[in-house]
């Protein structure tokens, strides 16, 4: 198209002038807070990610308050389980006696906000790995059942959203059904469906201790080498019963979550991972940029490329300060 000549900056030239033309919009309602929800009662630090702490039972109610007040609709929680209660095939996720039901069930009694779980087993396994091993092989098929049993174990202890992240083929599938044959039809699936095998998850698995102990997670998620491979996992989850799919990290792979947004029928997360959230807040503490400057830019170019829900540890702080 061929555009008459104009003076662009007469739309910039003012703050009010740049309001008026403002086409893509950010809400507190666009963001998921995570939590690091560990089973001890004081709250612990996690030096690759400052200003993020793990949450204990003491604090728990004021850290929910406080997310509550801002606006923000929705909580993710990663539950941090003692060493002990770990073993090879992460039987703590659906043995209600055992950390990971009753940290949800004190999440859900301190807050009505709404409530995802990641669902995952390199949290509770020995080997850190998010699927049953044999040597280093990952059992797909044989993983199934643990994950559905593990999705009603977080449903009956108050979660709202299941999230699914192990990359495990027929995930969606498994926990749909198990949900659905234990009473649990309302409970909603948020899908790590496209989840890269990536460099900027290093804070996280510091964060949740679920560092695998041997080989990588190449052969499970996805190679951000092959574009081909993403409308095929996003068709199949979206089969399977997804009732929102998610792009994991997120800055890197803007063209992906573009891609998806325009193909998906249901809403689309963008995660802003540990890496990329580490990474600002360094740069910020070293001077070389203002945190809030550089997540405000991230956070637009994520809605820019359509993505509805942004996951973010620094959406509680953004939320608190802009709106």
């Amino acid at each position: 198209m061929n555009y008459p000549e104009s003076r662009m900056r007469r739309y910039r030239s003012t703050p009010l002038a740049r309001k008026a033309a403002q086409d893509i919009f950010i809400s507190p309602g666009n963001f998921i807070q995570p939590l690091f929800v560990t089973s001890g009662a004081e709250n612990e630090k996690i030096p690759s990610m400052p200003g993020v702490e793990r949450i204990g039972s003491r604090n728990l109610r004021s850290a929910l308050k406080e997310i509550e007040e801002a606006g923000i609709p929705s909580i993710l929680v990663f539950p941090i389980i003692p060493e002990d209660e770990k073993d090879e095939t992460g039987s703590s996720c659906y043995q209600e006696s055992k950390s990971v039901s009753k940290i949800v069930a004190n999440v859900r009694k301190n807050t009505s906000l709404n409530l995802m779980v990641d669902l995952c087993l390199c949290p509770y396994t020995t080997h850190g790995h998010c699927g049953l091993v044999d040597k280093e092989s990952i059992l797909n098929d044989e993983t199934l059942e643990i994950l559905g049993k593990s999705a009603v174990s977080l449903a009956n202890a108050g979660a709202d959203w299941v999230a699914p992240s192990g990359m495990i083929d027929g995930m969606v599938s498994s926990i749909r059904s198990a949900l659905d044959q234990s009473g649990n039809q309302d409970i909603a699936i948020l899908s790590y469906s496209i989840k890269f095998a990536s460099g900027f998850y290093g804070p996280f698995r510091e964060a949740a201790h679920s560092a695998p102990k041997m080989s990588d997670r190449k052969s499970y998620q996805m190679d951000y080498r092959s574009g081909w491979q993403i409308e095929r996992e996003l068709a199949q989850d979206i089969a399977e019963g997804a009732d929102a799919v998610m792009v994991k990290p997120a800055l890197p792979y803007l063209d992906v979550i573009r891609q998806i947004a325009q193909q998906s029928p249901v809403p689309v997360a963008a995660y802003q991972v540990s890496g990329e959230y580490s990474m600002i807040m360094n740069a910020a503490q070293q001077g070389m940029l203002t945190a809030h400057e550089a997540f405000d830019e991230t956070f637009y170019a994520f809605r820019r490329a359509k993505a509805q829900w942004i996951i973010s540890y620094f959406a509680l702080e953004y939320c608190k300060n802009t709106f």
